[in-house]
């Protein structure tokens, strides 16, 4: 299954669930785009799809609560209805890709959000931030090499011959963007 299909799925539902916790549509859109960027990079891991919806609520909830411990917010954490506390987190690439795409400047992050993570061909892109196709396709190229960029600065990562990322993630406290 692709994060396209997901997000033609789920989206909507998910939208709703962290409406009803932040009670702000534009923090839950913001909300929302960081929980599937999550989703994006971890789907490949999902052995069982017919436990996708609950894992992708599972990952709403742990961003929900992410957002609430750095932001100190009106709604108590325990509304959340966490099963149990999460584990030590250790140091993803995730986390790195979370904080590479939030540093993006908007006019990037929201063209590759829209192509990437919600599915749209570049033209609807253009379409729906009324921009022509040639810049909308020059700010999603520019968004993906300085996400390269910031996994090569950030964790540490060389590019291999065939133009891919290799490397180990470095641990948090070496990390130039989580730390």
């Amino acid at each position: 299954m692709t994060t396209s299909k997901v997000w033609t799925l789920y989206a909507n539902d998910l939208r709703r669930f962290i409406i009803s916790k932040v009670k702000d549509e534009i923090i839950a859109e913001d909300i929302l785009q960081d929980t599937f960027i999550k989703v994006h990079t971890k789907l490949h891991t999902l052995k069982d799809e017919s436990k996708l919806k609950a894992w992708l609520f599972s990952i709403a909830r742990y961003t929900l609560l992410d957002y609430f411990k750095t932001s100190n917010p009106l709604i108590p954490v325990e509304d959340l209805e966490l099963e149990s506390e999460p584990n030590i987190k250790e140091h993803t690439e995730h986390d790195c890709l979370r904080s590479i795409i939030k540093n993006l400047r908007k006019k990037y992050r929201t063209p590759l959000f829209l192509a990437d993570i919600k599915g749209l061909k570049q033209q609807e892109v253009a379409d729906q931030l009324d921009l022509p196709l040639a810049t909308v396709k020059s700010q999603i190229q520019r968004a993906r090499k300085q996400i390269t960029e910031g996994f090569m600065d950030c964790c540490g990562f060389k590019m291999n011959d065939d133009g891919h990322l290799v490397g180990e993630i470095q641990d948090k406290a070496d990390c130039k963007v989580c730390h």
